[in-house]
């Protein structure tokens, strides 16, 4: 802030302006100079910035904003100078911007403190520029508070500086990486930790510094930071350093995203934990270490809590005090101590506790389960958790009772004998030749729970067991003899308690100053405790070798060559070699080369880690040939040394196992109903096959084929009839094909092909047609003779596919395709078929939601009577209009509701929906007529048929007379013995049943004699060419006398002429329906039909 109307702070000479015709004008309108200055006033009044002029350096005029700004008030201000309210070290520094404002050498604002009234001191931006003020030059300045925002910038600085000044004074390594990893910024510590320098890591990604498959962990944590946006993620790794060395990493990163939220890199800690990874193993291994020298050391360790309650013992402390592990976690010391013990002991404790001192040789008594006291010498320590809080106490005991038993004879009788049995543990005694104690040791009395005063003078053998006298005599007297000692002598000793005890005596001879034996001396020892551990030793032996000789899996030991030193008879049982033969034979002859390598690189892998193996399946070869499985355990056997010495392992018979997993294997992957491949197999072989095809290029061949007519046989017969005939094509297909092919049941009657190595499609068309044969031989089953044709879709690999779901589709295709070309028949796949298969599902589904969305409607076509000319009957015709497909024809639609099983509901609301009909029209005064409904097979099959058509007449309210059901003849041909009950059961209903398209089946008058039906219906394609066609002409009159043969009413469709009217007439056929009289109408134009129509005199 400051006026610059002088320069350099010098006055300028002001030239007189020179009165020309340019420069009266201002002369003349000095009264507008005040309009003029009032008008800028008015709009620095008015401006959103603190606004001043100032002239010679002092305020002339002030706006409102700036006195708020300021906190100076107008009248203040005018004529104060500029400078005196700038921050005094910034006032040279704004001279010289705004001398470069003035001189317009920078139109950049700038900034500088500014003294509030209040002696605030705030940052205010200031721009200012050369202006005229009362016809004066004067400085114009703008004027505005950017305290706030220096402010926030002054703490992003500070906040910069510090978080880098952090960032290069924390231990760990720091980094910021792009997504693709690479480094952007990184710190000292991840310098020194990768050993490389700033300027060589900025770049690098962890594939220069990580093996690949580190690599790959590390991309797959960074992925799914970027992915989850998961904060802290943690990961460890190793990495190679500069200089090669391994480190060990423990990486935390985080998403980088830019304002708008969107990623742009990570950011991450690293910090170097090879060391604490060290001492992460280090102290495993120590633990390890620990554990297995408490659980070895034959001193007894254990853990108390705080309360004396043992949290650990190892198996010695359960031996001294004869309580097992389990027993003892619910016990505290003082449960096994007198009071007075425990007082003592409670004081020791104590002083640990309070001093963290570890005491050493406490002696502690303790009540063992069987009720003797034990005495054990404690080293007791303070153990601390990780907070150095006391948390309870750890200790090592060692048992020495009998060393204080052993200190307190020699304290007895050291007075006698102390240089002799200072430290000896045994007893000492002396007899006479008559064989009674002379001296007795407080020991040796001890040894039999006497005292020595109850033993001088008492007969020593008198103390043995009656059986071992003579060896304790023979050995004295070989003494007497010969003079010299004898060692060794065992016998069994009985003591007070009437305990039979085991000694071990060394005698020497008494002599008396003249070499005279006068008795003898001896030392004994308790070799009970001895004894019985050996005894022990021997039965657990003898267990050992017992369990091993009848143990059910095979044992046996090896040399470290291999070879057999040691085997039970289950392992000759299962290699079939007497133990003999056994003993110093090899891997290799007992089983093949390839499971003898094997068996190497097992046996050498346990000796190398040390580490057993269990559960390794072998093959072996019996002695007699066979081979068979074993399951073999194998570990080291070392010496006393702890070196390796052989081999040590369990055999079992596994083959049984082994043959039922492959029985498994083949239940997996084979049809159980025919014994072929099942779908899954038939896809691996497949694809193995696809490899081969594509490796050699060569073409293969993939049938997928479907049984025609196999419902009809296994709805009829039922599933026992159809699993014989599957049984039975599955047969068929195997012997038709080559061993090299391979043909799979996928499930139901579908089955499946694979031709490999084939030339030409001529090949391919010889193997289908030769399937096509073997299918539709006759089958007798159930005294029936049943046929079945196939179906057959071929695709063909490259063409058709390269992958097998292309080819099974393609095949699955074309076989569809097949079966709409009258089935019986192959197709190979095309692009033309494919469309066509396309339409097929695309009315099936489409056909499924046709009742719900009702899309299907009925038509009627009227059946006339030729001998009184009247209306006598209607057949009810299905219609499907899709808003999707449009108009589908029954030739469409009607196949596949039959094939899906749709046909059985649709035609259920056929039947309801014409019996209706029927009705209404006789409620609108229509005579009754007689209408007709189609039924497919499935629906003749149906269990619910006769529940069915009750319903629809119960329903509807028509009468069952005027419902006829219209059955093929092929239907009825099919399994004739069932269908005569199925239509008699509807005879019983009193409704009509007429075969319709007779003529082209097989049936005779010997066989339609015998099934319940009131009309014949003549095939349209026989009336189609009459009276032209002799052979057509024929087959209608054989039939319409074969009907009035039988009493029967028939009707000729598809009458379309006149001439065919009149034939049919003459020949006495009774009824004719057809184009000629009338199409299928709506209900409605049918109504009228049958309200309009005369009878013809042509007939009467």
């Amino acid at each position: 802030m400051t006026d610059k109307s002088k320069s350099g702070g010098k006055t300028k000479a002001v030239k007189k302006p020179v009165k020309t015709a340019k420069n009266k004008a201002p002369l003349k309108t000095k009264p507008r100079r005040k309009e003029t200055t009032g008008f800028y006033k008015d709009i620095l009044d008015d401006i959103g910035v603190g606004t001043y002029i100032a002239q010679n350096k002092k305020f002339v005029y002030i706006n409102p904003l700036f006195e708020k700004i300021s906190g100076y008030n107008k009248t203040f201000l005018i004529g104060k100078n500029t400078a005196d309210f700038v921050f005094p070290e910034d006032k040279d520094r704004i001279r010289r911007m705004a001398i470069n404002n003035l001189k317009v050498l920078s139109a950049e604002p700038y900034e500088y403190r500014f003294i509030k009234k209040n002696g605030e001191i705030i940052w205010v931006m200031e721009k200012v520029s050369s202006v005229k003020y009362d016809g004066k030059r004067a400085v114009l300045g703008s004027f505005m508070d950017v305290t706030e925002r220096k402010s926030a910038e002054e703490k992003v600085r500070h906040s910069e500086d510090m978080y880098r000044s952090i960032l290069e004074n924390i231990n760990d390594g720091y980094f910021e990486a792009d997504l693709s990893g690479r480094f952007t910024y990184v710190n000292a510590p991840l310098c020194e930790i990768h050993g490389y320098s700033e300027k060589e890591l900025i770049g690098m990604d962890n594939r220069q510094y990580a093996d690949i498959e580190t690599t790959k962990r590390v991309f797959a944590s960074f992925n799914e930071i970027y992915k989850t946006g998961k904060r802290g993620s943690i990961f460890d790794y190793e990495i190679t350093r500069k200089d090669g060395g391994k480190r060990q990493i423990e990486v935390s990163a985080s998403l980088i995203k830019d304002l708008s939220g969107k990623p742009v890199g990570f950011w991450g800690i690293t910090r170097d934990v090879t060391q604490r990874k060290k001492k992460e193993e280090e102290l495993r291994d120590s633990e390890a270490r620990y554990r297995s020298i408490i659980e070895s050391i034959v001193d007894a360790y254990f853990e108390i809590d705080l309360t004396g309650k043992f949290t650990f013992v190892n198996d010695v402390v359960c031996q001294h005090l004869g309580y097992s592990r389990e027993e003892l976690m619910t016990m505290s010391n003082l449960s096994v101590q007198s009071p007075k013990d425990a007082k003592k002991s409670y004081q020791a404790f104590r002083k640990v506790y309070e001093t963290g001192q570890q005491v050493k040789a406490l002696e502690y008594r303790a009540r063992r389960k069987d009720g003797s006291i034990g005495i054990y010498e404690l080293s007791i320590s303070l153990m601390k958790n990780g907070g150095d809080k006391p948390v309870g106490f750890r200790g090592i005991s060692r048992d020495i009772t009998d060393r204080k038993k052993m200190e307190e004879a020699l304290k007895l009788s050291e007075e006698r004998y102390r240089t002799i049995l200072e430290e000896m543990n045994d007893g000492y005694f002396e007899v006479d030749l008559a064989g009674k104690y002379i001296f007795v040791t407080e020991t040796n009395a001890r040894l039999i729970k006497y005292s020595a005063e109850e033993l001088i003078g008492k007969d020593s053998s008198a103390y043995m067991v009656k059986e071992d006298v003579p060896i304790v005599t023979k050995a004295f007297t070989k003494i007497y003899k010969t003079g010299k000692p004898e060692r060794n002598i065992v016998y069994r000793a009985i003591h007070k308690d009437g305990f039979i005890g085991i000694a071990d005596l060394t005698g020497f001879p008494l002599k008396n100053n003249k070499g005279e034996i006068i008795g003898f001396r001896g030392i004994a020892r308790d070799i009970t405790e001895r004894k019985q551990m050996e005894e022990q030793i021997r039965q657990s032996e003898e267990r050992y070798r017992t369990i091993i000789e009848q143990m059910e899996d095979g044992y046996f030991e090896t040399d470290l060559k291999g070879n057999f030193t040691f085997v039970n008879e289950a392992e000759c049982r299962n290699l079939g070699y007497s133990h003999e033969e056994l003993i110093g034979m090899r891997r290799r002859q007992y089983t093949d080369e390839k499971n003898a390598t094997v068996l190497f690189h097992l046996f050498n892998g346990v000796y190398k880690t040390g580490n057993p193996v269990r559960a390794h399946d072998l093959e072996i070869i019996r002695k007699d040939g066979t081979k068979s499985f074993n399951e073999i355990s194998v570990g080291l056997i070392r010496n006393e040394k702890g070196e390796p010495v052989g081999f040590r392992g369990i055999a079992r018979d596994v083959s049984e196992r082994k043959r039922q997993e492959e029985k498994i294997q083949y239940m997996a992957t084979h049809d159980a109903l025919t014994g072929l491949p099942n779908r899954l197999m038939f896809s691996q072989l497949l694809n193995h096959s696809l490899e081969s095809a594509k490796r050699y290029k060569r073409k293969l061949a993939v049938f997928f084929i479907d049984l025609d007519r196999f419902k009809i046989i296994n709805d009829t017969l039922g599933h026992d009839a159809g699993d014989q005939l599957l049984q039975e094509i599955a047969a068929r297909f195997r012997q038709t094909l080559r061993a090299m092919d391979v043909v799979a049941r996928l499930g139901g009657d579908e089955f499946v092909v694979m031709i490999e190595e084939i030339d030409n499609l001529g090949q391919v068309e010889t193997v289908a047609r030769k399937l096509l044969a073997a299918a539709m031989k006759p089958v007798s089953i159930m005294s029936e003779e049943c046929r079945v044709t196939a179906s057959i879709g071929i695709s063909v690999h490259p063409k058709d596919g390269e992958d097998e779901q292309s080819l099974m589709k393609n095949a699955d295709i074309a076989m569809y395709f097949a079966k709409e070309e009258g089935k019986n028949n192959f197709q190979f796949y095309s692009k033309d078929i494919k469309s066509q298969s396309f339409e097929r599902l695309s009315i099936e589904t489409n056909l499924r939601f046709a009742l719900e969305r009702n899309e299907l409607s009925l038509a009627y076509q009227a059946k006339l009577d030729f001998k009184t000319g009247a209306i006598n009957g209607v057949e009810a015709l299905l219609r499907w209009n899709s808003p999707y497909l449009g108009e589908v024809t029954p030739t469409q639609f009607i196949p596949v509701a039959e094939e899906t099983g749709l046909i059985v509901p649709i035609g259920r609301w056929v039947m309801k929906t014409a019996c209706e009909q029927n009705v209404a029209w006789q409620e609108q005064g229509l005579p009754p007529v007689c209408i007709a409904v189609n039924l497919s097979l499935r629906q003749l099959v149906d269990d619910a048929l006769i529940y069915d058509i009750n319903k629809a007449l119960k329903d509807s309210g028509m009468a069952a007379h005027l419902l006829e059901l219209e059955i093929t003849e092929s239907m009825v041909m099919h399994n004739p013995g069932r269908m005569i009950g199925v239509l008699a059961r509807i005879k019983e209903l009193d409704v009509r049943l007429a075969i319709d398209d007779f003529g082209t089946g097989y049936s005779s008058l010997a066989q339609i004699k015998h099934f319940p039906v009131d009309t014949l219906k003549v095939d349209r394609s026989f009336i189609r060419n009459i009276p032209d066609n002799k052979e057509d002409k024929a087959i209608a009159e054989a039939i319409i006398a074969m009907g009035k043969t039988l009493s029967l009413t028939v009707v000729a469709e598809g009458v379309e002429t006149e001439e065919q009217m009149q034939y049919l007439h003459s020949h006495s056929c009774d009824e004719m329906q057809g184009f000629y009289f009338s199409k299928p109408v709506l209900p409605e134009k049918f109504a009228d039909l049958l309200r309009q129509h005369v009878p013809s005199t042509t007939f009467k």
